[in-house]
Parts: C-alpha cells; structure tokens; sequence
C-alpha cells in the first residue's frame, strides 16, 4: 500500500496572524467542495468539534463528498472552556469534557472507516516557572490517554507534538517525550503524528525522529510543511528546507511507512486551495529528484559520511 494525501481542513479557511488575514473564510461545505476538485487529494481530515459539530452534524455531509477521511482531528484549545488546559485543566469537570470529545472523535473517526484521530495538545504545558503542577498534568494525561485508548481498541489515538504555541512549553514538545509517554500509556493504539514543521523548531532531525517512531511501532500519521526553524509557519514542503525535506521522504519511503500524508501548508500570496494542489506536486517532484540520485549514490553518500561529496551529489541531482 503507497501512501496517500490528505488535505487538513483547516488550510483550505481564513488563515490570519496578529496583523493581517491573508485567506478568505469558507464554511466547512465550500472547503470539502474545494478538496473535491483537488488534483491529488485522496482524502481530507476533518477537525471536531468546529468542522464536524459537537454532535456529528456534519458527518453526513463528508460521507457525501465522497472523499476518504484520513484522521479526526480533535480540537481540544478552540473553545474557551479550555483556556486552561484541556486533558491537564486543574478542573476535572473540563477534562471529562476532553476526554469525551476524543472519544466522540473516535466513534465519528471509526463511522468514517478512517480508524485514527490525531491530537495536538497545544493548549496543554506551561508559559512560566511555578505556573503549573507537573507532576499533575502528567499523571492526568496518562489517565486520559489510558481511557481513550481504552475506548475503542481498532482505533488509533495519534498524538501530534509541537514544542510551543498556544503555550510557551507544550507538555508533549518532543519526539522523545511523546514516544516515551506513549510507552507510560502502554495501549497499542496510541502513537504519533510527526508534524515536520514541528520537528523543525524543536531543533530535531525530521528523518532521525520519524526512523525512532517508525520502528517504535508508533509512526501513526505524517504532516508535511516547512518553516525556518523559529516558528511554525506552515509554508509550503521544501520552500525553507531541501534537504531535510528530501532525507525525511527518503527514510519515509524506504522504511515502508504506508499511511496517509496530511500537507499543513497555509500560503499569504496567491490562491490557498492551488498552493495546497502545488504541494503534492512539488511531493512527486522530490520524489522524481531522489529516483534520479539512486538508492546506490544515497546509500554511498552515507557511508562515507563525507560532507563535501553529500553536497556536490545532492547539487549535481539539480542540474
């Protein structure tokens, strides 16, 4: 099984910063037609409770698009009542309410067939010293990711780490962390979405961090995007980083990992729909340029572990 695209609903909308909004806002509907259309767009992920309603409203409506759904998406930091935190709000009254909206998530996820949801706990860490109790926020994840998990067995809970924004430390910032907690959780189902932005402005290797995943058994989903390290900017694969981006498709591919790829590319010029269109084919395009280095020429560039001939072959594949 090859992988597939997937478009996260979310980069189709308005997409804004502190000074300027730089897409148009479209209702859920406007943005599955677009997804429609998409040359390359095997499928989409939809985001609850915003894209699918509190109670599924809208679930039929994807399921008439014909599209696939690739994850569920679980919003846990949109609503106000999560101002606080979500699954690590000092009020267990608020993380009951997370822990049920990932279990709806995971009854909707498994109605697609999509059998996976994906959550970025972003709301969730800390801003200062002496802000928080760790040793609570941790134990609190650990039993809402015990019963989640629990829940549904065939459904995959994908955590998406990310080390800063909306909190200034995430609780989960790291491939290490959350591997680590995935193991604390001890279920099966629970593993991870390795955003490549994120990766990035944690100062990883994107390509190292997904062959720990990978062979963790705990590489559930993969987001493309790129940044320059600072911030998340989510700009389009391979505008910033070449050659991590290249690296990450190659162990990506070589490794056999065969799930769905979500492209988290927002743009401030030009038409947003079509640059997330560019994207998969600006994918295919590396592709073609790693087929025309070779598995041999890789496979030498690496064993020597020379820089000056990784530099010279990876240019020379340019000409």
């Amino acid at each position: 099984m090859a992988t597939k695209n997937s478009i996260l609903m979310g980069t189709l909308g308005k997409y804004s910063d502190r000074f300027h909004t730089y897409q148009p806002a479209r209702t859920f509907e406007e943005r599955l037609a677009i997804s429609k259309k998409t040359v390359g767009a095997d499928g989409v992920e939809p985001v609850y409770p915003q894209d699918l309603g509190h109670e599924g409203e809208k679930v039929q409506i994807v399921k008439d698009s014909g599209l696939d759904v690739s994850a569920v998406n679980v919003n846990l930091k949109g609503e106000d009542v999560f101002r606080a935190g979500s699954f690590t709000n000092p009020d267990a009254g608020v993380r009951r309410r997370a822990v049920d909206y990932m279990k709806r998530a995971m009854d909707m996820s498994a109605d697609f067939g999509a059998n996976m949801i994906s959550v970025c706990p972003l709301i969730d860490g800390s801003d200062h010293a002496f802000h928080v109790d760790h040793m609570a926020q941790w134990r609190w994840s650990i039993e809402a990711f015990e019963e989640v998990a629990a829940h549904n067995p065939d459904v995959k809970v994908s955590i998406e780490y990310k080390a800063y924004e909306v909190r200034n430390r995430i609780i989960m910032p790291s491939m290490g962390r959350t591997l680590h907690f995935c193991d604390r959780v001890g279920a099966d189902n629970v593993g991870v979405t390795m955003d490549l932005g994120h990766a990035l402005i944690e100062h990883e290797s994107p390509a190292s961090e997904l062959a720990v995943a990978f062979d963790a058994g705990r590489l559930f989903y993969v987001h493309f995007n790129d940044n320059n390290r600072q911030a998340d900017w989510d700009m389009p694969v391979a505008s910033v980083n070449l050659w991590e981006t290249l690296e990450t498709i190659h162990y990506m591919d070589t490794l056999g990992y065969n799930g769905w790829i979500a492209y988290d590319v927002f743009t401030r010029a030009g038409n947003g729909p079509e640059a997330v269109g560019y994207t998969f084919e600006t994918m295919d395009n590396l592709r073609a340029l790693l087929a025309k280095i070779g598995p041999k020429k890789i496979k030498q560039m690496i064993e020597s572990g020379d820089s000056a001939l990784t530099t010279r072959d990876l240019i020379k594949a340019l000409l």
